[in-house]
């Protein structure tokens, strides 16, 4: 596949790598070129403009942190994200110090970002995932008791049977939570998740649902 990914933090650097490793054709964009020099030359992977990676992709990821999400989307251009799936990483975390290892949002819980950026470009087609887990395990995790658990949600079905692609091929089962609402509670579980790394550096973990 042609995979856009918009970003060039550890995250975008990670997920775009993995997409490298599984045979897609990448192009992440950035504002700042220097950023991705080393990442270009360890993954023969391509670099451009916001806009020139949401042109190049069939699927565009968003991995860039949410106080921002809304800019680079602009940059990116609404013609070049229409119709397509975005696989949207971004949580709503605000710029102040966690409390007892909790993170603040800029959200609420009658809201979330996903539903402010599919507001913001009505025409793409959002799928919230990989938010609730750091980047060491994002691409084929290694934990015990097989395979964890990644949560997703968007209003469109195709977009999500994309993603869900994307992540059984990544090492993930998937759990699906319907409309683009679920995000309300998705997102917040990067909150939870933060907090063993936080209070006790332990940042090696995952999520699992599990039934009988």
């Amino acid at each position: 596949m042609k995979i856009g990914v918009l970003g060039s933090g550890a995250v975008a650097k990670v997920l775009a790598s993995g997409f490298v490793r599984h045979g897609d054709d990448v192009l992440v964009g950035t504002r700042d070129a220097k950023k991705l020099a080393d990442w270009k030359k360890e993954t023969g992977g391509k670099t451009g403009s916001f806009a020139e990676a949401a042109a190049h992709g069939e699927i565009v990821v968003l991995a860039v942190k949410g106080l921002i999400a809304h800019e680079v989307l602009k940059l990116a251009g609404s013609t070049n994200l229409q119709g397509k799936t975005i696989i949207d990483t971004t949580n709503p975390i605000a710029d102040v110090p966690p409390v007892n290892g909790v993170i603040k949002f800029f959200t609420t819980l009658d809201d979330s970002l996903m539903e402010r950026l599919q507001k913001q470009v009505p025409d793409a087609r959002f799928v919230k995932a990989f938010s609730c887990v750091g980047n060491a395990l994002m691409v084929n995790p290694q934990v015990k008791g097989g395979r964890p658990t990644m949560f997703i949600c968007g209003n469109n079905e195709h977009a999500k049977e994309q993603t869900k692609e994307v992540l059984s091929r990544f090492g993930w089962e998937t759990e699906d939570m319907g409309a683009v609402e679920a995000a309300r509670a998705i997102e917040p579980l990067c909150i939870l998740w933060c907090i063993p790394g936080f209070l006790r550096n332990d940042w090696a973990h995952a999520i699992t649902m599990v039934r009988p």
